[in-house]
């Protein structure tokens, strides 16, 4: 029987910033809002005194969220990120400011990681979502055309222009390992316009936490990455991110083999390494794509890896 690795990391650069130093004011109430995107539920915990203040800024930051599931999801047929694929290779497509932004935020993690996160599996998303349905492995000239078609170094993006070029033919791109992080992001930054400086931000398995609740040191969230977390003690978050990735609720037996949702860009299939990560970083978008990008690589380098990326301390448990 394979062993289960729940990795946990914590970002070097998330020095914890020291909480804003409220006055103590009892007429804070706590506010919930929740809402159905992306595939799962997003959630807005704060505290304000104005529950009508409150419902306003839920109301803007998931509409935030819903602008970014619009351009950049791939289950959207008419979404401005398939768009791109329909053009022929090396065209420079000029894509709206919000799209380009998430794209470069992506790229940027593809570089760091050197592709362990990667924005460009679009073509072996594709073929592992038919192969899933279907039951069985993919052909071998199916999956080596898609395979061919991948490549984040391929993604070339001006920004003078607002330009995406997609040079290789084929090439479809996948934002869903980071976009929910993104709009994670985007909501928080939306409460803090509105004056909500209390809150936190659930997309599904990634969260990110402002500043801490009233008499309270931060935020307690529940970490569900791999089943030894289940009866885990909370983790306590204040400006910052935790994202959780790994097959724990997603995976299908295709002949004798177990395979995740998440694929291998090594090999183009699902993984077969049983595997879960939890990250902590200084934002959901990088929390959310790193912990993809740790269920993907090797864990015997995952520790020398993390220091390039700036983590400061990774604890391995493994059952």
């Amino acid at each position: 029987m394979q062993r289960r690795q729940a990795i946990v990391l914590l970002a070097a650069a998330l020095v914890p910033r020291p909480a804003p130093a409220f006055a103590s004011d009892h007429r804070l109430a706590l506010h919930s809002f929740s809402e159905a995107l992306m595939g799962t539920t997003f959630s807005i915990r704060c505290y304000h005194a104005d529950g009508a203040l409150a419902q306003q800024a839920a109301k803007a930051a998931f509409l935030a969220a819903s602008a970014i599931n619009a351009v950049a999801s791939d289950y959207i047929a008419d979404s401005e990120v398939l768009s791109l694929s329909k053009a022929a290779p090396g065209t420079a497509m000029r894509v709206t400011p919000l799209l380009f932004s998430l794209l470069a935020e992506a790229r940027g993690v593809a570089e760091l990681t050197d592709g362990a996160f990667d924005p460009t599996l679009g073509p072996l998303t594709r073929l592992w979502r038919e192969s899933r349905r279907r039951g069985r492995l993919p052909d071998a000239p199916e999956l080596a055309a898609a395979r061919a078609a991948c490549g984040w170094a391929h993604l070339l993006l001006d920004p003078a222009s607002n330009s995406v070029t997609l040079s290789k033919p084929g090439m479809r791109l996948d934002l869903g390992g980071i976009a929910k992080g993104q709009a994670a992001d985007a909501m928080a930054r939306i409460l803090e316009q509105h004056g909500i400086e209390r809150s936190c931000v659930t997309a599904g398995g990634d969260v990110r936490a402002a500043a801490p609740p009233p008499e309270r040191a931060g935020w307690s969230i529940a970490l569900h990455a791999s089943a030894q977390e289940m009866d885990a003690a909370p983790m306590v978050l204040t400006n910052a991110a935790v994202s959780t990735s790994g097959d724990l609720h997603q995976s299908i037996e295709i002949g004798t083999a177990r395979y995740s949702h998440i694929i291998d860009p090594t090999t183009g299939l699902g993984l077969t390494r049983q595997v879960s990560a939890c990250v902590v970083a200084p934002t959901a978008t990088l929390s959310d794509a790193l912990a993809t990008a740790c269920c993907v690589t090797d864990p015997a380098k995952v520790r020398d890896l993390a220091r390039g990326w700036g983590v400061g301390e990774l604890r391995l448990a493994q059952a």
